[in-house]
């Protein structure tokens, strides 16, 4: 076990670099079962989650590599796989496994995968991911916490999400990729990662089209071949740094970013008072005093991200006034509240919506993170606050940051890590 430590009060400056994306990594990680040969990702972050996924490829025959220690680039070459099941010890630690079963369907003709697991912040059920591939000719049997998939071939369709799901998107773009004729995907899961995802595909082969929009279609093909492919941007990550530049009055530039994949967070920075100055591929935040309250509504992308709330609501702790957060993408995504009242946040909740009245200053207290976003509230309060700070669990963190604390020093943060 390891806590970090942080002597809060410092304002941050300087220049920070993105890693690549966590969330458009593992969906290509677990892509290459579709393809044959060598694949070679790079820019690929080194995280926890990522080492889960490859550790689950592994598992099913895939020969996973990081030439010359370099934990950014990692070569799977694809063969045939040895099994076709992807056992609960692996699954349990994240959700983002369960997007091995539209590959493996696709590809075999059959899958069993645990359900999933990873952080707690709601049911994220995927029943639209069965009912799609059900739809595309699969026969699904649950037993046992396992889905059970099979189908001599998986058969293009026309498929109307309920909800814009992003795995579950990813799940029926994998599976209509090796499908015999054409998949039609009505309300798909626009963000950056999805494009991400069909770029990867269409590189190896595929066709893929409309990724980005509501509507994606997929002409089947019949085999993938092995490619080179780089990982875009992390945005949830340039967006914490850009949050940490403001909660602690500072000026910070998030190079190797994506300007244009963080509009809605930096349209709220803009309403907060911050002063922002973007190019191609770099953000600069400067603060420019007390930030001003604005309120939040997380939706789907380019809506304002879930995954950028915790770190908003402990932004909004220390602003001049009275902000709302409404939380529509999970049910259970409050998780830090409890946390940043320890270091002085006066917050309410009630359902979905919370309300945030800012205070002059936060005092550092011991916390404990929860899940990887509610981790980054808890440094962004704790950047900020008088004191020391001590967040204790923080191998939630490190499912989905890579050596945060490492990024964070060069720009002013007194920030260490110790064993316990």
């Amino acid at each position: 076990m390891e806590n970090l430590i942080i002597k809060g009060g410092k304002r941050l400056s300087g220049t920070v670099l993105t890693s690549g994306a966590k969330n458009a990594a593992l969906p290509i990680l677990a892509a290459t079962i579709l393809t044959e040969g060598k694949t070679r990702l790079l820019n690929v972050p080194d995280v926890v989650d990522i080492d889960s996924m490859c550790k689950l490829l592994s598992n099913l025959g895939v020969a996973v590599s990081s030439p010359d220690s370099d934990r950014h680039t990692i070569e799977l070459n694809i063969g045939h796989l040895s099994r076709l099941e992807a056992p609960y010890d692996l699954v349990r630690k994240m959700r983002a496994s369960v997007i091995v079963l539209g590959p493996m369907l696709a590809k075999y003709g059959h899958a069993r995968v645990s359900m999933p697991g990873g952080c707690a912040i709601g049911e994220r059920p995927i029943n639209m991911h069965l009912a799609a591939l059900a739809k595309m000719g699969a026969s699904i049997e649950i037993d046992h916490g396992y889905v059970e998939a099979t189908a001599k071939r998986l058969v293009g369709t026309s498929i109307n999400l309920d909800y814009p799901t992003v795995g579950g998107t990813e799940n029926i773009i994998c599976a209509a990729a090796l499908a015999r004729g054409t998949t039609v995907i009505d309300n798909a899961a626009r963000e950056p990662e999805i494009v991400d995802l069909a770029d990867f595909l269409n590189k190896a082969g595929a066709k893929v089209s409309g990724a980005g929009t509501h509507q994606v279609i997929v002409d089947g093909v019949d085999t993938l071949s092995g490619v080179e492919h780089s990982i875009i941007p992390d945005r949830i990550e340039a967006g914490t740094y850009a949050l940490a530049a403001a909660i602690t009055g500072g000026e910070v530039t998030v190079s190797g970013c994506n300007p244009n994949h963080l509009g809605a967070p930096l349209e709220k920075l803009l309403e907060a008072g911050c002063e922002i100055a973007t190019s191609r591929d770099s953000l600069t935040v400067k603060a420019t005093g007390r930030a001003r309250p604005v309120s939040i509504t997380t939706q789907p992308y380019p809506g304002y991200p879930t995954d950028l709330q915790a770190q908003w609501l402990a932004f909004m702790t220390l602003a001049d006034g009275s902000s709302i957060i409404k939380e529509t993408v999970f049910e259970r995504r409050f998780t830090h509240v409890q946390e940043l009242r320890r270091m002085g946040a006066k917050i309410t909740v009630d359902g979905d919506t919370a309300v945030v009245t800012g205070v002059e200053r936060l005092q550092g207290a011991p916390v404990m993170c929860t899940d990887i976003r509610a981790s980054a509230s808890l440094i962004l309060a704790g950047l900020a606050a008088e004191n020391s700070t001590v967040i204790s669990r923080v191998y939630h963190l490190d499912r989905g940051y890579e050596r945060i604390e490492e990024k964070l020093r060069p720009l002013g943060a007194e920030i260490s890590r110790e064993q316990v």
